[in-house]
């Protein structure tokens, strides 16, 4: 079985779209059942925030056999204008780093697939 985090309530610092995208920059081949789970939504929630991140071109997939792998356009822009400029890169960057210096990121999510490249990492 999965691990899942614990259960939070409250606001936080992420959005939904954020911490699906920082999963799947963590495990490229992550299927959706894994993602729901480390970011606590629902599977078809997944696939709706995935659906949004390749139509705006933050994401695409290749399909091989029943597993699909993804893959970042890490130059691409956010799009709040408050972080105007600032590419996708910059926040995965942090993400992932975050997750590494916590050391307990699950076994499925830190498969040995490279990570996004990220300038000056």
């Amino acid at each position: 079985m999965d691990a899942v985090p614990e259960p939070h309530t409250g606001w936080t610092f992420l959005t939904n779209h954020a911490r699906v995208l920082a999963t799947i920059a963590d495990n490229p081949d992550v299927r959706i059942r894994q993602i729901a789970a480390h970011c606590r939504l629902t599977e078809r929630a997944v696939q709706k925030i995935i659906s949004d991140l390749e139509r705006d071109g933050y994401l695409s997939h290749v399909r091989e056999g029943r597993t699909n792998t993804y893959r970042i356009e890490p130059g691409k822009l956010l799009r709040h204008p408050a972080e105007a400029g600032l590419p996708v890169a910059a926040l995965l960057s942090l993400l992932i780093q975050d997750a590494d210096d916590r050391g307990d990121a699950p076994d499925q999510l830190s498969a040995a697939r490279p990570r996004i490249p990220v300038e000056g990492s």
